[in-house]
């Protein structure tokens, strides 16, 4: 099998799940029960874990709450952040049209909770977002700006600093969105000028269910769940120690190997793109060309859907996506969803040809030979499809 859908997950790494089964086993202690051994030895586990993800991203250890995943985080984030803010007056949110779901359904759902005013930027045909216009967009009533750093979907990597330099010009809270990007590219909150930013483990060779919040120290969040007192308060419930663990190694080894594997990643990249330039015809690359994810390519094909690229890519044993992951079964198993991807459409793909998107996405692992294997037979495919569609005119 070949994965090429590493941006909805990666293989974690063997070392970060050594490291893990310690804590499934034997060092299997609550880090809140601190009268005993077992329990101080998990407790020391998580504090040591925040503080190699601390470092991934150059921050203190006291900033960083651990969540479940990428859309917990997203959530702290902008929800607890507008609780606390309307009583300042502050009900405006600013947003790309091109974030994460639970970025996006978050704010929806404060419009109509909260009474949130909600503005929405409108991005270029590679999907970056104006600076400019987002200046204007600011307001005395700005409680927030979201804009992510990189898209899953089109790989675009955003001038976050330029955007972040603007916010604090105008005193504005930032949350920025580096799931997609942590692990595979320098993501640095200083840099960035930013006072929330989440990540997930899972996108750099970690383990699925943890997720961390970045929060500045004078940033007041009102809390999603009411409990105890983990996580400065913030994020009530038992840790879950053994995914914790894992996402601190996973850090600690994107923090020294990432230089290594990404020029590798951009390499294949480079010649995915190339191959399929020379050898495909009625493709349309998505996203920047220059500034965008490594390993990570887009394209949409005219006369073809994406679904049946994939299944005959699934036949070939080549594992890619069709959009995001998590919008892929938006109406649930029984009806599947063709709906246009509001990605494309915010950058000016016509809705009727959204559906024929594809997103390869590499990752450390992937080599030379697969990439040589994929370009072999994706012009086979797409050959085959356009021939069999009603609206390819040969």
């Amino acid at each position: 099998m070949i994965f090429l859908d590493n941006i909805a997950t990666t293989k974690p790494d063997e070392r970060v799940v050594k490291k893990m089964l310690e804590y499934l086993t034997k060092n299997y202690g609550n880090p809140s029960a601190h009268f005993y051994q077992l329990g101080r030895d998990a407790f020391e586990a998580v504090v040591c874990a925040r503080e190699k993800v601390a470092e991934l991203i150059n921050c203190l250890p006291d900033n960083i709450i651990f969540t479940s995943c990428g859309t917990e985080s997203n959530n702290l984030a902008i929800k607890g952040t507008i609780y606390n803010m309307k009583s300042k007056g502050k009900n405006h949110i600013i947003v790309s049209e091109l974030e994460h779901y639970s970025v996006l359904n978050s704010a929806l759902k404060l419009t109509g909770e909260e009474d949130l005013e909600l503005t929405k930027l409108k991005v270029d045909e590679h999907g970056f977002v104006d600076v400019d216009r987002l200046a204007r967009a600011i307001k005395d009533s700005t409680a927030l700006v979201a804009i992510h750093h990189a898209n899953p979907e089109i790989g675009t990597i955003q001038n976050i600093e330029d955007i972040g330099r603007i916010c604090k010009e105008k005193n504005v809270l930032f949350f920025v969105d580096a799931v997609a990007s942590c692990g595979h590219i320098p993501v640095d909150v200083e840099g960035f000028n930013c006072d929330l930013l989440s990540i997930a483990a899972q996108n750099f060779y970690g383990p699925k269910g943890a997720g961390a919040l970045y929060v500045r120290d004078d940033i007041s969040l009102r809390p999603l769940l009411d409990g105890g007192f983990q996580e400065r308060g913030l994020r009530a419930g038992t840790e879950n120690v053994p995914a914790i663990v894992g996402m601190g190694e996973a850090a600690s080894i994107a923090k020294n190997e990432m230089p290594m594997y990404t020029e590798r990643m951009k390499r294949l990249g480079s010649k995915l793109i190339d191959g399929i330039r020379e050898n495909v015809n009625f493709v349309h690359f998505t996203g920047s060309l220059t500034r965008r994810l490594p390993g990570h390519v887009s394209l949409w094909v005219e006369y073809i859907e994406g679904e049946s690229i994939l299944l005959w890519l699934s036949l070939k044993d080549i594992c890619a996506t069709s959009g995001s992951a998590c919008s892929s079964n938006i109406m649930g198993d029984d009806e599947r969803s063709l709906k246009a991807s509001h990605v494309l459409s915010a950058i000016g793909v016509p809705d009727d040809i959204c559906a024929g998107s594809v997103t390869f996405s590499m990752s450390k692992y992937t080599d030379e030979k697969e990439i040589d294997y994929l370009l072999k037979v994706f012009p086979e495919i797409v050959e085959r499809l356009c021939k069999m569609s009603p609206f390819y005119n040969k």
